[in-house]
């Protein structure tokens, strides 16, 4: 599934998309890029209300791969490639919700099945980063 992404767009606008599609993923913006494996800095997260025509650096609206097939890497990489953006994936685990960082390499579909409690899916490692929030 792909979601068009326009300079009118708030930040809950993209997060509210995204959690309708994964209600056991989430998703956060960051003031500044984090590599594949790592997290964000709590501290350079986004209010929901930002307008994303005030943070990104390329200014063009985009299709963004938000399918069960796409990885947590490769989404964060579209937003960056794509819109200039900053994003890290979440998943609940509990009442926890942990930063993608050991699982990025997995497809959203895989990482809502099993944040979700899905016995399908092999078990994910409790070594992601934690956000209490």
């Amino acid at each position: 599934m792909k979601v068009f992404i326009t300079e009118e767009f708030l930040i809950s606008s993209i997060q509210n998309e995204f959690s309708a599609i994964y209600p056991h993923l989430k998703l956060k913006f960051y003031v500044n890029p984090h590599g594949i494996y790592e997290g964000s800095a709590k501290n350079e997260e986004l209010a929901p209300s930002t307008p994303i025509d005030e943070i990104r650096n390329i200014h063009t609206a985009a299709w963004i791969d938000m399918g069960k097939n796409q990885t947590a890497a490769g989404l964060e990489s579209e937003f960056a490639r794509l819109l200039g953006l900053n994003a890290q994936v979440f998943r609940k685990s509990g009442n926890v919700w942990l930063e993608t960082t050991a699982t990025d390499g997995r497809t959203l579909g895989e990482l809502e099945a099993s944040a979700a409690g899905s016995q399908f899916v092999t078990a994910l490692p409790e070594t992601d980063q934690n956000d209490m929030s």
